[in-house]
């Protein structure tokens, strides 16, 4: 239940009112900013909100049950605001988005609407126009544990366990060329055997993209340097010198865990578990067909 200001409240029953929205956006690095289709910067307690941006918002849906409501902010992209640097490096991915309906002439006067996250963002020109999604949207993902075959933890994380500082697991480059597929040449890699870094996560301690982080599609190692492929372009061009450091990668397969990370014991799948060959399979002439356990020797 929204808990509207009585002043607010007597002004929406005058019929005369002085009203606009404000958003608060709060990234996952912590960032917040604040936004306003008024024609001036408002302040919502310590953040300032601006106007300069442009920010409208198209019409609100939302219905009985549990589907994901949403509705769609369009603004400009600038400088001292949003830019399109900042919305194709994903510093703006899932970034949670407070919704405020004030009245400008006193800000104080306000109240909550809804909360939600960005989804897709889309950008035309000097322009964007983002999907923000009701908090129902997470009632839509995957939780819980899935039996399958291959490891469900992220290497490095909390159930894994792997130690990515390791130096075993974890290298430090430079960038010598990059190609405009987004492909690179780098140095600093040759002790590590060829794919070690498949899969991996690469990323940038200096240059245009410092900070960013890029997953590994692929890794050879050559004589001329290390190539690494990422999986997508970085959004700032990639130049010699750039440096990086960049950890192994997982195919989470119950063998890799054991032989090359030596982590056996907190491998999270189940790799007795019968593939598509056992279960269609059916009795052949001249075959055993003897009862007995169908695990995996370790």
């Amino acid at each position: 239940m929204r808990n509207i200001p009585d002043a607010l409240q007597a002004r929406l029953d005058s019929g005369v009112t002085t009203l606009c929205r404000c958003w608060l956006l709060t990234r996952a690095d912590g960032v917040t900013m604040g936004f306003t289709d008024h024609d001036r910067d408002i302040a919502i307690g310590d953040t300032l909100c601006r106007a300069h941006a442009g920010l409208s918002a198209s019409e609100a849906t939302a219905q009985l049950g549990l589907a994901v409501t949403g509705t769609e902010i369009a603004g400009a992209l600038a400088d001292a605001a949003l830019t399109e640097a900042d919305l194709a490096a994903g510093r703006y991915d899932a970034a949670t988005v407070d919704c405020y309906l004030v009245d400008w002439s006193d800000a104080s006067l306000r109240v909550h609407l809804a909360r939600g996250v960005l989804g897709e963002v889309r950008r035309e020109g000097g322009a964007f126009f983002a999907e923000l999604r009701g908090i129902t949207h997470r009632l839509a993902e995957e939780s819980g544990r899935l039996y399958t075959a291959t490891c469900n933890a992220d290497l490095g994380d909390r159930r894994c366990g792997v130690k990515l500082d390791d130096p075993a697991f974890k290298g430090e480059g430079s960038v010598l060329s990059a190609d405009a597929g987004g492909g690179l040449i780098a140095s600093g890699l040759d002790a590590f055997a060829d794919g070690w870094f498949t899969g991996g996560q690469l990323t940038f301690t200096s240059g245009a993209n410092a900070g960013l982080s890029v997953e590994v599609k692929e890794h050879r190692a050559a004589e001329s340097g290390a190539r690494l492929a990422p999986w997508q372009r970085m959004p700032e061009p990639v130049a010699p010198g750039d440096a990086f450091t960049v950890t192994a990668g997982c195919d989470k397969r119950f063998d890799s865990c054991r032989d090359r990370f030596a982590n056996a014991v907190n491998f999270r799948g189940f790799p007795h578990i019968p593939g598509n060959d056992f279960l269609i399979s059916y009795p052949s002439p001249g075959e055993s067909h003897q009862s007995g356990s169908n695990v995996l020797p370790w």
